[in-house]
């Protein structure tokens, strides 16, 4: 579904890997770790220290990358679509292996992976089908998809698109979609997933502390985590 009559803010708009190869030099700090890594800490349903294997797809700097091996994953392969965003993950040495491509063709071994990630991605999908297809191809049976995404009804109430501030200080948008939940949930079982866990950060008081602007927000739901299984062998 197109951002565009959600849209509150009217900031310019630029594509995906423009934006984010913009973004790079500020992202880490820009991004709070309770939108995603919080959410990764109150999953109770995936065994993080026996997973062998996993592909972060989607991996941007490496922020979540990090958070696996210091959960006990021993092998993960990145990709990503900003050369930028790759150059950073790398020099934190953590990834087996890293490569640019597009997150609905990887490029990666089919069948080979315990767990694959995608932690804020979704959002800039047209189209989320061909993404859950690529998903379902990487995944062993009764391997597990873990999906942190902007949360489609804070997108639609508040209107607010994924942006960042250029080093000018102008607010710029990247390219932003709305999926429903349906949407996630109809692909996935398309692909063979099946819904095992939901997570979903909430605006509060905490994070106020963090952003005193969104008082008006207080109350909505800021990102989601999804946990997906992929149907075992017959």
């Amino acid at each position: 579904m197109d951002f565009a009559p959600f849209d509150r803010r009217h900031y310019p708009i630029v594509a995906v890997r423009d934006g984010y190869r913009e973004w790079v030099p500020t992202y880490e700090a820009t991004v709070e770790k309770r939108m995603d890594l919080g959410l990764l800490e109150s999953l109770d349903s995936v065994p993080w220290s026996t997973i062998d294997r996993a592909a972060d797809l989607g991996c941007g700097t490496g922020r979540t990358g990090a958070w696996l091996r210091a959960r006990g994953v021993s092998q993960i392969d990145g990709i990503d679509l900003t050369p930028e965003m790759l150059a950073v993950a790398r020099e934190r040495k953590i990834y087996a292996s890293l490569r640019e491509a597009d997150v609905t063709a990887t490029g990666l071994d089919g069948g080979a992976y315990a767990l694959v990630t995608t932690c804020l991605v979704d959002e800039h999908l047209r189209d989320v089908r061909p993404f859950y297809r690529e998903v379902s191809r990487l995944l062993r049976p009764s391997g597990f998809h873990v999906l942190v995404g902007y949360h489609p009804h804070f997108m639609t109430t508040a209107g607010v698109p994924t942006h960042f501030d250029r080093a000018s200080g102008e607010p710029v948008a990247i390219e932003t979609f709305v999926h429903l939940f349906s949407d996630h949930v109809l692909s996935a079982r398309e692909g063979g997933l099946r819904l095992l866990e939901m997570r979903e950060e909430v605006i509060d008081q905490g994070w106020l502390a963090l952003k005193p602007r969104w008082q008006p927000y207080v109350g909505l739901p800021l990102s989601f985590a999804f946990v997906w299984e992929k149907a075992s062998a017959a």
